[in-house]
């Protein structure tokens, strides 16, 4: 793959990936999430991402709605722990379409006190709908006591109080000391002319200045004792469905462990329907409808989870199970087949990635915007070739050990 970036006088980073086709795959990367949100500002970065459609120093918010929607284009967002998204699909010769309005939006917008007090009780309904789903809801609430008092821990949505308490001041606040083009990345997955784009975007973004970025301290140095193998029930959820999360978080000092979790989370629980995991809890014993493993890497963070639901009277049997598959990476090496077969597996799983186009322009975008690295197929695999079963094995007694393991119960 060979890529086009170029960085603007005001700062901004821009990324190309060349492909031949009809549909281009754009958007802007923001280095602005939950995480980055000072004290009192919990959900801030949520509701600015809702807010930024709500109008600009040119644009209605039915114009934004209708720019790119018009012309079968698509345009949406996203919120993170560490980013902010905002991207479009949208056919070749109205790209520039989706240029213009995308930058007007992440640096124009005005964040109108009457759209704020609307949106406010949108962003609230959306807070008790996830409520509403304690599959979903349990990944928030575990890093929120893993990462606790650590701006790791926001919730991407906040809570109804601080929501309703929100003003235009705040959103501009929020967006003028994030919302910059130093900040950011732009990046394109298609057929279009670079020098042409580098022109336009400096020509769109130039009145932007670049300055000091004010940051949270994100620093992890990893979990706090009372959190240590500490087991948690929250019998308030009322489900009828238990639902379990067990893991741990590890700070970036521990960073070389990256690629051998990724390929030992893929072993465990990862998409395949041959995972540990997934055979031991619901092929061999029928206790689950969906196990998995995530491996999620922050920029000075790394967060390893497994999750699963079943029937109250289940859930010691499953959390034994799960640990049981722990133990045995533990306490014997896996044999040279079982880790080539391993890799063969994630390989071919990251080559089907790549075929979808939008997530991959999404994550070329984030690697480019945290790292300032470009996305290589090649040099992954080589990574994942340089992974030895001793590895796996210091792995799983160092860091997935019991000791370090946190387990949380919606019951």
């Amino acid at each position: 793959m060979i890529y086009n970036t170029h960085t603007l006088n005001n700062g901004l980073r821009i990324i190309h990936l060349p492909c031949q086709g009809e549909v281009v795959y754009c958007g802007y990367a923001v280095a602005a999430g939950t995480s980055d949100e000072l004290a009192g500002e919990e959900g801030l970065a949520h509701f600015c991402e809702h807010m930024t459609f709500k109008g600009t120093d040119h644009l209605s918010s039915i114009q934004i709605i209708n720019t790119l929607e018009r012309v079968g284009g698509e345009l949406n967002a996203f919120t993170t722990k560490e980013e902010t998204f905002y991207y479009s699909a949208i056919l070749r010769q109205h790209f520039d379409k989706a240029v213009r309005l995308l930058t007007d939006i992440v640096f124009h917008s005005t964040y109108p006190q009457h759209e704020i007090d609307k949106e406010m009780e949108v962003v609230c309904d959306e807070i008790e709908s996830y409520r509403d789903s304690p599959a979903e809801l349990i990944y928030d609430e575990f890093e929120n006591r893993i990462f606790h008092g650590h701006p790791m821990g926001h919730n991407v949505l906040g809570d109804k109080e601080t929501v309703r308490g929100f003003k235009s001041e705040d959103c501009k606040r929020f967006t003028q000391r994030l919302y910059r083009p130093d900040n950011a990345v732009f990046y394109v997955y298609g057929d279009i002319d670079f020098k042409k784009l580098t022109k336009k975007l400096e020509a769109l973004s130039g009145d932007k200045p670049s300055g000091e970025i004010v940051r949270c301290d994100k620093r992890f140095e990893g979990l706090k004792e009372t959190l240590t193998g500490k087991r948690e029930n929250d019998d308030e959820q009322q489900t009828h469905q238990a639902h379990v999360m067990i893991g741990t978080a590890f700070g970036n000092d521990l960073g070389k462990w990256r690629i051998a979790l990724y390929l030992t989370n893929n072993i465990l629980g990862g998409p395949s329907m041959n995972s540990r995991f997934n055979i031991e809890l619901r092929e061999k014993r029928g206790l689950v409808y969906t196990v998995e493993s995530i491996m999620t890497s922050y920029t000075d963070s790394i967060l390893w989870t497994v999750y699963f639901g079943c029937d109250p009277h289940d859930v010691n049997r499953c959390i034994r199970l799960v640990k049981s598959q722990l133990a045995k990476l533990r306490n014997a090496q896996l044999s040279p087949t079982a880790l080539a077969n391993a890799k063969r597996q994630i390989k071919g799983q990251i080559a089907l990635a790549l075929e979808n186009k939008e997530n991959y322009a999404i994550s070329m975008a984030k690697q480019y915007l945290h790292r300032g690295t470009l996305k290589d197929k090649d040099k992954l695999y080589k990574k994942i070739d340089d992974v030895k079963v001793e590895d796996i094995y210091q792995l799983t007694n160092d860091i997935l050990n019991e000791d370090r393991l946190f387990t949380l119960v919606f019951s």
